[in-house]
C-alpha cells in the first residue's frame, strides 16, 4: 500500500538545483511580498474603499495562499534527496490548491460583473454594487470553491495506491495522481465535467460581460473617456486571459495528452507566473494603486521620523 508519492519531475541532480531554486525563491517572495501590499494598501486607504479594488485585494490575498500550496514543497524538492510528499500531504495540497483557484475564478467573474454594471450601468452602479453584494459575491466564491472539491477529495482519499508512486508534475494534482490508483476510477470524468461545466461557465460569463463592455466603450463619443474605460478593464482582461487560458489548456483538453515537459510548462504558467504577474498588473500599471502605495510608505516615514 503506497502512503507517499515521489516527485520525478524534478532533475535529480543537487547542484544544479540551486540554478532553479534561488530564481524560484524570489519569484516566491515577490508573490507574497507583493500581494501582501496590494491587499495591505486597499484595506487602508480610504479613497481604495471601492467595490473593483475590494475584488483585487480579495484576488491578492487569494494568491498568496495559492502560491504557498504548491512553490514552498517545490522549493524543498528542488534541493533535497528526498522528493517525497505522504498521501494526506499530497491530498490537502490538491485540496487547497484548487479550492483557491476555483475561489480566484469565481473572485474574477464578479470582477467582471462589477466592471460591466460600472460601464454599461454607470448610473445604477451605486446602487447594485454595494458593500454587502460585494461580501456576499466573496463569501459565495469561497463556499463554491471549498465545497465543489471536497467530494472528489474525499473520494480520492478512499482509493487504493499499490502500484508505482510516481508523480511526473511540480505538484500534487488529480490526474498524475489518479493514474497510481490501482481500481476504476473511470468516475472522475462525471466530476471532470462537473469542473469542466464550472471553468465553461466562469468563462462565458466573463467573456460576454467583456464583449459587451467593448462594445459601449467604442461608442462612446470622448476618446478620453473610451482611454479611461479601456485602462480600468485592462488590467482585468489579462489576469482572466492568462488564468482561464492556462486552466483550459490544462484541464480542458479533452482527450489530448502532452509531455511531461508541456505538462510542467502549462502548471508553472498558472502556478507561478499568474501570481507573479498579478501584482504587476494591479499596481505598476495603476496610477491609484501605486499613489495610495505611495500616500503609505510616506506615512510610515512620518511616523518612524516622529519615533526617533
Amino acid at each position: 500500500m503506497v502512503n507517499q508519492f515521489v516527485f520525478t519531475v524534478f532533475p535529480n541532480f543537487h547542484e544544479g538545483g540551486l540554478f532553479f531554486f534561488i530564481p524560484l525563491l524570489l519569484i516566491y517572495g515577490f508573490i507574497i511580498t507583493g500581494n501582501l501590499i496590494i491587499f495591505i494598501v486597499v484595506q487602508l486607504d480610504v479613497i481604495l474603499h471601492t467595490p473593483m479594488y475590494f475584488f483585487i485585494s480579495v484576488l491578492s490575498f487569494l494568491e498568496t495562499w495559492y502560491s504557498t500550496t504548491t512553490i514552498p514543497k517545490m522549493l524543498s524538492n528542488l534541493v533535497s534527496k528526498n522528493k517525497t510528499i505522504s498521501l494526506t500531504g499530497c491530498l490537502m495540497q490538491m485540496y487547497f490548491f484548487h479550492s483557491l483557484g476555483i475561489t480566484e475564478g469565481c473572485v474574477l467573474t464578479a470582477m467582471a460583473i462589477d466592471r460591466y454594471i460600472a460601464i454599461c450601468r454607470p448610473l445604477r452602479y451605486q446602487t447594485i454594487m454595494t458593500p454587502q453584494l460585494c461580501v456576499c459575491l466573496t463569501t459565495g466564491s469561497c463556499l463554491c470553491g471549498f465545497l465543489l472539491v471536497l467530494p472528489e477529495i474525499a473520494w480520492i482519499a478512499t482509493l487504493p495506491f499499490c502500484q508505482s508512486n510516481q508523480i511526473n508534475q511540480i505538484f500534487c494534482d488529480f490526474t498524475p495522481v489518479l493514474r497510481l490508483a490501482c481500481t476504476d476510477t473511470s468516475l472522475v470524468i462525471i466530476v471532470d465535467a462537473i469542473h469542466g461545466a464550472e471553468i465553461l461557465a466562469s468563462f462565458l460569463v466573463i467573456a460576454l460581460s467583456y464583449l459587451r463592455i467593448i462594445v459601449v466603450i467604442l461608442r462612446m463619443p470622448s476618446a478620453e473617456g473610451r482611454h479611461k474605460a479601456f485602462s480600468t478593464c485592462a488590467a482585468h482582461l489579462a489576469v482572466f486571459l492568462l488564468f482561464f487560458g492556462s486552466v483550459a489548456v490544462m484541464y480542458l483538453r479533452f482527450s489530448a495528452t502532452y509531455s511531461v515537459f508541456w505538462d510542467t510548462a502549462i502548471a508553472v504558467t498558472f502556478v507561478i507566473l499568474v501570481p507573479f504577474l498579478n501584482p504587476i498588473i494591479y499596481s505598476l500599471r495603476n496610477k491609484d494603486m501605486k499613489d495610495a502605495i505611495g500616500r503609505l510608505f510616506c506615512y510610515q516615514k512620518v511616523l518612524s521620523g516622529a519615533g526617533s
